[in-house]
């Protein structure tokens, strides 16, 4: 199994997606689930399977879900979250601090690459779009 590296930085996560390469890349563009990790109020994490893109020139990574779901009250409030996906032996993990945007624009562009990546989301008049500011990633992918 290959070297599992920790790096972590202040708002810098496109240089840390850079330094990764091409394999790194591709891993976050093949069609495959993921899990985010938020925390409850009373400390318990909550984890949900969701898809999730990541745009490397920004070093974000996004999740779109509805409004009035857990996982985006719960990102509200800037929360450190995490999202990981898992291919065999093969696992890459993207940490950083949530926003939640609800804007036309930033939906928009969330719902594009998300298209891409996994195919067009069916209509939701309340979906927003979970942004994490990548500061950490782990795994060997």
């Amino acid at each position: 199994m290959g070297e599992i590296r920790t790096t972590s930085t202040d708002g810098r996560g496109a240089a840390l997606v850079a330094e990764r390469g091409d394999d790194f890349l591709t891993f976050w563009q093949e069609r495959r689930l993921a899990t985010l990790s938020t925390v409850r109020p009373d400390g318990s994490p909550h984890v949900v399977p969701v898809g999730v893109t990541l745009d490397p020139e920004a070093g974000v990574a996004r999740v779109i879900t509805s409004g009035e779901s857990n996982k985006a009250r719960l990102a509200m409030q800037g929360a450190r979250v995490a999202v990981c996906q898992v291919d065999g032996r093969r696992w890459s993990t993207l940490e950083g601090r949530a926003s939640v945007r609800d804007d036309a624009e930033a939906v928009a562009e969330a719902e594009r690459r998300y298209t891409e990546r996994y195919r067009a989301p069916r209509p939701n008049p309340t979906r927003v779009v979970i942004e994490i500011a990548i500061t950490r990633i782990l795994g060997n992918a």
